[in-house]
């Protein structure tokens, strides 16, 4: 059986840095993941994938990946239950990120205008929700002077 996901998203806030009483590291985070398809609207809607990550991974991804960081996260999914103050019981689906990946350097973030700013928001203002602009190119030239065989005359292969 198999239960691998990868993610590619962005960090909807900075991920929260934890420690268990035997001092290990452990985040949780959530990744703004676009769908494929537009909505009615002609808009495309993005799923809030909870994550965590645990030991030295959780502290590399605390330290460098902040709110509106691009992303990609590979691990599986785990679904556990607990029982709240109330006495009920609640299920969790969540990620198990087993590695991440910065997908984007800071700079280059910055020059983008979103920055790693607390004022960065998914509702507008940076280029998360704005339709994806296929970048200009010239056309190859695939024309030949020559021929690459020498020869253009049939060859006999009998």
């Amino acid at each position: 059986m198999i239960n691998s996901i990868c993610l590619v998203g962005r960090m909807t806030k900075d991920a929260e840095l934890r420690y268990t009483p035997s001092n290990v590291a452990v985040a949780t985070f959530t990744l703004a993941v676009n769908r494929n398809r537009k909505n009615e609207n002609g808009e495309r809607e993005a799923d809030f994938i909870n994550c965590v990550i645990w030991r030295q991974q959780a502290e590399n991804l605390a330290n460098w990946a902040k709110k509106g960081a691009l992303i990609g996260v590979t691990g599986r999914i785990q679904t556990r239950s607990y029982d709240n103050q109330q006495g009920q019981r609640v299920y969790v689906t969540e990620v198990v990120a087993e590695s991440f990946q910065l997908l984007e350097s800071r700079a280059s973030r910055e020059t983008q205008g979103g920055g790693y700013s607390a004022g960065n928001s998914f509702a507008g203002g940076n280029d998360y929700n704005s339709p994806y602009q296929t970048p200009a190119q010239s056309t190859p030239n695939f024309a030949r002077e020559e021929s690459p065989f020498g020869s253009t005359n049939p060859m006999d292969i009998s």
